[in-house]
C-alpha cells in the first residue's frame, strides 16, 4: 500500500483533559491529551453526534473536535507530540492536526499557556481600552517567553508519567504554531527528549518583523541532531518570510522549509477563516499595526481545507520519518514534496538545507 500521510490514520481519536498544577511555579495548567482509542469507537470521532464537544467562549455555540471524550485509550506504546499554542491561542486551537496524529497512533499533549491564551489576551485587551492604556506587546511577550518551555517540559512530565503504559518516551517530538513555534524550537534547546521538531509559522525571526525578546532568547547549539520540519505561509501578514528564512538559516542538522502558497498566519488554525477576519477587522495595538499594514481578505487567500490537509500530512510523515523510522516516510519527506502537495491542490516552495536564503 503507498504511503499517504494526508488520509485519516485507522485509528478512531480519543481525547482527555488533565487539569495539573506545577507548585514549583504556582501555575495551574490545563492540558489537553489525544491518543489512539480502542477499536470499538470507529467512526464515533467523526460523527457529530457522538465526538467530543467543548464551550470556549462562554455565550457562545459549543465547537466540536473530531475525538471522542474520555474514551479507553488504545493498547501499546505510541510516540508523543507536544503542541504548543500561538500568543492569544489555547490548547485546541489546532485539532485539525492533533486529532489527525492521534488517528495514526500518536499521544499528542496541548497545555494552555495559562495568562497568555485567547480569553486572557480579550480580557487584558478590554481593560487596557477601559483605562486608555495601550497594551505593551513586547513586555508580554518577554513575560512569557521563560514560562512557555516550562510549560511545556511540565507537560511532558505529567503526560509520560499519566499515560506511562501507552507512550514511548523516548519517541517524543514537538510542534507549535506562532509564539508555539517559537516555543517548539526553545524548549527543543532546553529538554532533550524532543527527538524531532514542526516549527509551524515561527515567531522569533529577523526581519521586519523583530520581535526582539524571542530573538535573542533563542539558542540553536543543541546538543543533538533534531529534524526540523518549517511550515509556514507565503502571504503571512503577522510574521513576514523573512523571518522565517532567518530561523531556518540559523537551524542546524537535518532541515527542510515548505512555504505554503496563498496562505496567512491564521491558515495553521481551526476555523481558520473566522479567525483570520476577526484579527484582521479588530483595532490593533501599534505594534501589530507595524507588522500588519495591509491583511488581506480570506477570499484572496487558499481555502482552509487544503491546507489543513497538507499541513496534516507533512507533519505526520515529518514525525514518521524521525520518530518511528518509517522509510517510506523518510522517502516522502526528502522526495518532492511540492509535487506531493500539487496533487492535493496545494501549491508550495520545498527550501532544502544549505539554500540561499
Amino acid at each position: 500500500m503507498a504511503y499517504d500521510p494526508f488520509a485519516r490514520g485507522p485509528y478512531p481519536a480519543g481525547v482527555r483533559t488533565l487539569h495539573a498544577r506545577d507548585d514549583a511555579r504556582d501555575r495551574v495548567l490545563p492540558i489537553e491529551v489525544w491518543y489512539p482509542a480502542d477499536d470499538r469507537y470507529a467512526g464515533q470521532d467523526t460523527a457529530d453526534a457522538t465526538q467530543d464537544k467543548y464551550d470556549l467562549v462562554p455565550g457562545f455555540p459549543p465547537f466540536s473536535q473530531d475525538a471522542v471524550r474520555d474514551a479507553e485509550p488504545r493498547r501499546g506504546r505510541h510516540p508523543v507530540v507536544a503542541f504548543s499554542h500561538g500568543y492569544g491561542g489555547h490548547r485546541r486551537q489546532s485539532t485539525f492536526l492533533c486529532t489527525h496524529l492521534a488517528s495514526h497512533g500518536y499521544v499528542v499533549a496541548a497545555v494552555d499557556h495559562t495568562g497568555n491564551t485567547m480569553t486572557e489576551a480579550i480580557q487584558a485587551a478590554i481593560r487596557a481600552q477601559m483605562h486608555g492604556e495601550v497594551p505593551d506587546l513586547m513586555a508580554v511577550v518577554a513575560h512569557f517567553a521563560p514560562l512557555r518551555p516550562a510549560d511545556v517540559s511540565f507537560m511532558l512530565d505529567r503526560v509520560l508519567g499519566d499515560f506511562a503504559d501507552t507512550v514511548d518516551p523516548d519517541r517524543v517530538g514537538m510542534a507549535g504554531h506562532s509564539f508555539g513555534g517559537w516555543t517548539t524550537l526553545a524548549t527543543t534547546a532546553r529538554d532533550r527528549r524532543i527527538r524531532a521538531a514542526l516549527p509551524l509559522a515561527p515567531a522569533g525571526g529577523g526581519g521586519v518583523a523583530q520581535i526582539a525578546p524571542l530573538e535573542a532568547a533563542l539558542r540553536f547549539e543543541w546538543d543533538r541532531d533534531v529534524p526540523t520540519l518549517y511550515v509556514v505561509a507565503d502571504r503571512d501578514s503577522l510574521l513576514p518570510l523573512d523571518g522565517m528564512h532567518d530561523l531556518f538559516g540559523k537551524t542546524r542538522g537535518r532541515k527542510r522549509m515548505v512555504v505554503l502558497r496563498d496562505t496567512d498566519h491564521m491558515h495553521f488554525c481551526d476555523r481558520a477563516e473566522q479567525i483570520h477576519e476577526m484579527f484582521r477587522t479588530m483595532p490593533m495595538v501599534p505594534e501589530l499595526q507595524r507588522l500588519a499594514p495591509a491583511i488581506p481578505a480570506f477570499t484572496e487567500l487558499a481555502p482552509e481545507a487544503p491546507i489543513h490537509r497538507a499541513i496534516r500530512g507533512l507533519a505526520l510523515a515529518h514525525f514518521d520519518a524521525a520518530l518511528r523510522g518509517d522509510e517510506r516516510a523518510a522517502g516522502f519527506v526528502a522526495g518532492d514534496l511540492a509535487a506531493a502537495l500539487d496533487a492535493e491542490a496545494v501549491g508550495a516552495l520545498v527550501v532544502p538545507p544549505g539554500a540561499a536564503t
